[in-house]
């Protein structure tokens, strides 16, 4: 958590949209910009699976934000013009209630006891965290990735209480190939000895698992054009040992390497698990019955979906189907398909292509050019 982190702890039991319930969970959150009179220039942020609620810096904490150059004067999400709020999900492990934190009942961490999360319990808890803050209707929900299909979760749930909706690389539900990418890093994880059926020693945590768990998701994160391009066959100059069998000699290893050293101590096991489970039970379809019904319950007056023609994990026709479905109950609905060669993680990385894109709807949303 940074010092701009606030909390808002929600009364009683909270009850879970696959059963069960967890008493008074706290959810971690940030703000930049100011509330108007009115209340209607909220804009609320949905994460991706493992980013904290810190998207951007401000005068309260100056650590750049896993979406900086996206929040603050001047930029697509303007502070002199719009409150911006970000919450840690449920189930996440930077302030908000999760595997990683203590059960009140019983004064010991959660772990898998933690019942079962749905995306649904993503949205249902950051909207009682918007309406204790006196907000009854946003004026844009935006969800990347994961937070793409919490965002939708929120717009099909609470439909009166959102006005615009922009998704960015995420979908209506989450393709096989998806999920059986997660599904396997779930089992690189729960593989790890030192898992130990999820009750590990939070010291000593199953870091083996975890850095193979994210070394397979940057492979989907990103995309063979990029790979073939930043690294081609180029080899590291250091190689370690001689006689160490199978050691890193390609710079796409030590590239790989060092992103999952860097993730695998910053976030807790069990979190992961969840969260990942929770993206794959996610469809749009269980609200209604289908895909259609499920559009039919949304009440957006504009909506803009966004994707990357290199995205592997959330392809371009899933975004073609999310718009078309959206579409057929906003009318002022936009498409757009970036050329981005980051794959996935495009819109953390390529902000020159996403940040006009996002200026243009939200300045001129009813005069968007398709």
């Amino acid at each position: 958590m940074t010092l701009a982190t606030k909390f808002m702890t929600l009364d009683g039991p909270f009850k879970m949209h696959r059963g069960g319930f967890i008493e008074s969970p706290t959810l971690a959150y940030e703000t930049w910009g100011e509330l108007n009179e009115a209340k209607d220039n909220a804009i609320l942020i949905f994460t991706g699976l493992s980013p904290s609620a810190h998207a951007a810096s401000s005068g309260e904490d100056q650590t750049p934000g896993w979406w900086e150059n996206m929040i603050g004067e001047d930029l697509p999400l303007d502070t002199d013009k719009y409150c911006i709020i970000c919450i840690n999900s449920l189930g996440s492990c930077f302030g908000s209630a999760g595997p990683a934190s203590v059960n009140p009942a019983t004064g010991e961490r959660y772990g898998i006891s933690f019942p079962t999360l749905s995306l649904e319990d993503v949205a249902e808890s950051a909207y009682q965290v918007v309406r204790r803050l006196g907000i009854e209707r946003l004026h844009t929900v935006i969800g990347c990735s994961m937070g793409g299909m919490s965002g939708l979760a929120l717009c099909v749930k609470h439909p009166d209480a959102v006005a615009g909706f922009i998704s960015i690389s995420s979908s209506a539900r989450p393709l096989p190939w998806a999920i059986a990418i997660r599904s396997l890093q779930r089992e690189l994880i729960r593989s790890d000895p030192k898992w130990q059926g999820g009750d590990y020693d939070p010291g000593d945590p199953p870091i083996t698992g975890q850095r193979l768990a994210r070394k397979l998701g940057m492979i989907s994160y990103r995309s063979p054009e990029e790979w073939e391009k930043r690294f081609g066959r180029e080899r590291v100059t250091d190689v370690g040992p001689g006689d160490e069998p199978f050691r890193i000699e390609f710079s796409v290893e030590s590239y790989m390497e060092n992103h999952a050293n860097k993730f695998s101590g910053a976030f807790d096991a069990n979190c992961y698990l969840y969260l990942s489970r929770a993206s794959d039970l996610f469809s749009l379809a269980e609200h209604g019955g289908s895909l259609e019904n499920g559009f039919r319950r949304l009440k957006l007056e504009r909506a803009l979906v966004i994707g990357t023609m290199t995205d592997i994990l959330f392809p371009i026709h899933q975004q073609h189907q999310l718009a078309e479905g959206i579409r057929g109950v906003c009318e002022d609905t936009w498409l757009v398909e970036l050329d981005s060669i980051q794959g996935h993680d495009a819109f953390l990385v390529d902000m020159d292509a996403f940040r006009p894109v996002i200026c243009d709807f939200l300045e001129c949303a009813g005069q968007f050019n398709k």
